[in-house]
């Protein structure tokens, strides 16, 4: 798929970016690993070069494995000597880059995870990531709904208030948004409702669906969500990262784009959240997450407690709003500002972390980021309504 990459090439890709941005400039006596690896392993820096294209990552034999492994213990042993002869002065102007290749590298383990099933899933064996093991059996909440006024909501990483925690250029500038009243489901929308949909003619119906959502949709003849299929009982089963297995109804569902969502939402008489509903709704709730490092690379069904539910890391939530620039947004300088702001087009916002996002990479201003048609992200959706 050309949106996927290699498990070798994010763990290089991810190695350059210190070596390029911090290692190169500020570290006198080091010694570039390979001159050829600035062109393979650079994803999209212009300002840096030229690379390899992304659709051919896959078709890169060499460097192999083992290689790739002594590029990494080459940069790591250079970044520990960087940061332990820093004096004050140079740590204080490389600090905020290390830490942006720290939460860098963050973002492709969960994106090597997702490339990595899309692959398995395209092998006749299925192979699978865990050891297969059954669903819980939980059975999921009704649907009930939480309400809030709106007015005057801050928006955005509040970097005055938190000077120490890390957020991404696109969290900022904190702002402010003016919101009509809403009401939001308490759980994500489960694969027992997404099968109604299908029942109900869901990919069928034109009515329900964006002009280019239903043209993308009969384009790739879309049936069901990704890595859906019926077995030869006629039911329906998925593939996930334990293997193919029977769908678990109250479990979230996962491998919708952000076209399928819409449709979803308008067939339920619903629609889905902006992002600054979705924030101020997840503002309220505590850190608590559902997520790999916890051990459970899986969705979980929602719990019967009162109040929101599964607002992190069980699937990236689809919401209604385009990733645009926040107000008085500016760009960085050099080619680090290409890490966000060029992609402010054509794309929607994401919101919550997934299954297998990092835990310390999820917190209520993320601002996560894919194209209207892509599925292969661990995405759901939760659906909202006006009060």
């Amino acid at each position: 798929m050309p949106d996927a990459s290699p498990a070798k090439w994010h763990r290089a890709h991810t190695t350059w970016f210190f070596e390029t941005f911090l290692l190169s400039p500020n570290l006198a006596d080091y010694s570039v690993f390979d001159q050829d690896f600035g062109y393979l392993f650079n994803s999209y820096y212009n300002a840096v070069g030229a690379r390899h294209p992304r659709p051919k990552r896959g078709l890169l034999t060499r460097p192999d494995c083992e290689t790739v492994a002594r590029y990494r213990a080459h940069v790591d042993a250079a970044m520990e000597k960087l940061i332990t002869n820093s004096d004050e002065e140079t740590w204080n102007s490389i600090a905020a880059l290390v830490t942006l290749g720290l939460n860098h590298e963050q973002q492709h383990q969960e994106l090597l995870v997702m490339d990595m099933l899309h692959g398995f899933s395209c092998n006749t064996l299925e192979p699978s990531y865990e050891s297969p093991s059954p669903p819980p059996s939980i059975a999921a909440p009704d649907l009930t709904w939480t309400k809030f006024e709106g007015g005057l909501q801050d928006i955005g990483h509040d970097a005055a208030g938190d000077a120490n925690s890390f957020s991404f250029d696109n969290e900022s500038p904190r702002h402010q948004v003016n919101l009509l009243p809403f009401q939001i489901a308490n759980r994500l929308v489960t694969n027992a409702e997404w099968m109604a949909f299908m029942d109900d003619g869901g990919y069928t119906r034109p009515e329900y669906w964006l002009a280019d959502g239903w043209a993308y949709a009969q384009q790739e003849e879309w049936q069901a969500p990704l890595y859906w299929r019926h077995d030869d009982k006629n039911t329906w089963t998925a593939f996930g990262l334990r293997g193919r297995q029977a769908i678990n109804p109250d479990t979230p569902v996962c491998h919708v784009s952000f076209y399928e969502a819409d449709a979803y939402a308008n067939w339920a008489g619903k629609r889905l959240p902006t992002e600054y509903e979705w924030e101020t709704a997840a503002s309220t709730l505590p850190l608590e997450v559902n997520l790999l490092s916890k051990g459970s690379p899986r969705t979980l069904p929602a719990i019967h407690e009162p109040g929101l539910q599964q607002m992190f890391g069980d699937v990236w939530e689809h919401t209604s709003s385009p990733y645009l620039p926040y107000p008085r947004f500016k760009v960085a300088s050099g080619a680090v500002g290409e890490y966000n702001g060029k992609f402010m087009a054509n794309q929607m916002v994401l919101r919550g972390g997934s299954c297998i996002t990092p835990e310390n990479h999820i917190r209520p201003t993320y601002r996560n980021f894919f194209y209207p048609h892509q599925r292969w992200m661990f995405a759901g959706l939760r659906v909202a309504d006006d009060v």
